[in-house]
């Protein structure tokens, strides 16, 4: 009885979706923290990559200009492209 329901909870497991970890965030104004938790393959070091990348270089026009911080690969890139976004930098207000 006991190897039925493990057989069971495992095929419940592989048909079941499993909702994905990571969120979306926005680049050009999350903490370190916040991208090492939301994009997948990010830890604290890149993350803090970036952040560093966006203080020195102002804030990221594009999704792929994300390669150009150090550590960053196109496959991280692409593996989180659809939870990477990018406001637009913060102006003066206009009537």
């Amino acid at each position: 009885m006991k190897r039925i329901r493990s057989w069971l909870s495992l095929a419940c497991l592989l048909v079941c979706p499993i909702p994905a970890l990571a969120g979306p965030v926005d680049v050009n104004s999350a903490d370190a923290a916040t991208i090492s938790a939301e994009l997948q393959g990010v830890g604290m070091v890149k993350a803090q990559a970036i952040v560093d990348y966006r203080d020195t270089h102002g804030p990221f026009k594009s999704v792929d200009d994300l390669v150009l911080v150090k550590g960053i690969a196109q496959r991280t890139l692409e593996i989180n492209r659809g939870n990477i976004l990018l406001a637009p930098p913060k102006g003066p207000a206009r009537d």
